[in-house]
């Protein structure tokens, strides 16, 4: 919560605009955020991933900063190129792609792609000649909050075969990526990846290709409930990883920060719309607001990311309560395993605060589920 932030919210009620949920994303935070990124690893390109936050305005602002941008899309690669991005700041990330949505990013101007298979590789090179592919491994997420699945990457030992492939059909075998996971934890998590990584260089260049570039990914952390390492601390294990394993020949690095870059940017202002109980002998409160899962706090799902609540009524007596979501969808509860404890004196149309909210929200909303508008955002 940044005092601007603050005194948009305010200036919202008295305006009597707060009818609904909505997100404030401070500008100044994710400026500090880029700069913070720019000199732990200033030897790293930073790829911004689009996903998690595609405001006009934060894409426009790290785009005058000098931020290149990871995208899933040709929507967002459109969105990047709008947005001030030239072609060669732009890496089309997504290892699933349409062939024609291939040949849509060439056309305009990208050369940099994401594989992670033989057939992915064709695609390219029917529809994007010449450009640079770069293969996605398997990585192991342990320490994450938000642990990704086995449907990105192949494994290291079949990386190799991929690269050749793509080299053999006239593309750019350009290097290797990886990702530790969302809202990883452990900075030193980088070192087994990046061991694979040199372990396929070496084995390409036994074969005659010279790989040039690793892809860090993401994964760095934003601070929620408990601290987390700084991004300095992140980038001096990176670099030691980096040079314990390929020594004095550091390839070209590029990351991809989307959590660590708009996280802490964002604040969610919602409205508790019931307070009840079970039964009569329940001393468990359900607490209700009116954004859930289905409005942008999707990433609430097995309750790994636990958002910081703030209220008006902090420091009062509290007690355990269940959160829960508008919606009428049963799963739409976002904290019952590990209940909150939230002030006995909150009271229904109070409002509440949900730090922690810039990233992976407003793209996680709804259309429409239950006639509940999408998430309203604000960028300051």
């Amino acid at each position: 919560m940044t005092d601007r932030i603050q005194e948009f919210l305010r200036a919202r009620r008295l305006e009597g605009r707060d009818i609904g949920p909505c997100l404030v994303v401070d500008l100044d935070v994710v400026r500090d955020n880029y700069r913070a990124f720019a000199k732990a690893l200033p030897d790293t390109r930073v790829f911004y991933a689009v996903k998690a936050n595609p405001a006009p305005e934060v894409l426009s602002l790290l785009a005058t900063l000098g931020s290149c941008f990871d995208t899933a899309s040709v929507a967002e690669i459109e969105m990047s190129l709008a947005a001030g991005a030239s072609p060669d700041r732009i890496s089309f990330g997504n290892t699933i792609k349409k062939e024609r949505d291939i040949a849509r990013a060439y056309a305009l101007g990208v050369r940099l792609f994401a594989v992670d298979c033989e057939a992915e590789v064709e695609k390219i090179a029917r529809a994007a000649p010449g450009s640079k592919v770069f293969c996605r491994i398997l990585c192991d997420g342990a320490g994450a909050e938000w642990p990704l699945s086995r449907k990105f990457g192949c494994a290291p030992e079949m990386a190799p075969q991929v690269l050749e492939h793509a080299h053999a059909l006239g593309l750019a075998a350009h290097g290797v990526s990886f990702h530790v996971g969302s809202q990883q934890r452990n900075p030193r998590m980088w070192d087994g990846a990046l061991a694979s990584a040199s372990a396929i260089f070496r084995e390409l260049a036994e074969r005659g290709i010279q790989l040039q570039m690793v892809n860090l990914g993401g994964g760095f952390p934003t601070k929620y409930r408990s601290n987390v390492p700084a991004v300095k601390t992140y980038g001096n294990a990176i670099f030691r990883a980096l040079s314990k394993h390929f020594g004095n020949r550091i390839p070209e690095t590029i990351i991809e920060p989307g959590r660590g870059m708009v996280g802490n940017a964002g604040v969610i202002e919602a409205e508790v719309v019931l307070i009840s109980r079970k039964s009569q002998e329940d001393t468990l409160r359900w607490v209700y607001l009116d954004i859930g899962k289905f409005n942008g706090l999707a990433e609430t799902t097995d309750e790994m990311i636990r958002y910081p609540i703030r209220t008006e009524f902090d420091g009062d007596a509290a007690s355990p309560c269940v959160i829960a979501g508008p919606s009428c969808d049963s799963i739409d509860v976002l904290y019952e395993k590990e209940p909150y404890e939230l002030p006995v004196s909150l009271e229904i149309g109070a409002k509440v605060l949900i730090e922690g909210t810039g990233a992976y929200t407003t793209t996680y909303s709804s259309v429409c589920f239950n006639g509940f508008a999408p998430l309203e955002s604000f960028v300051i």
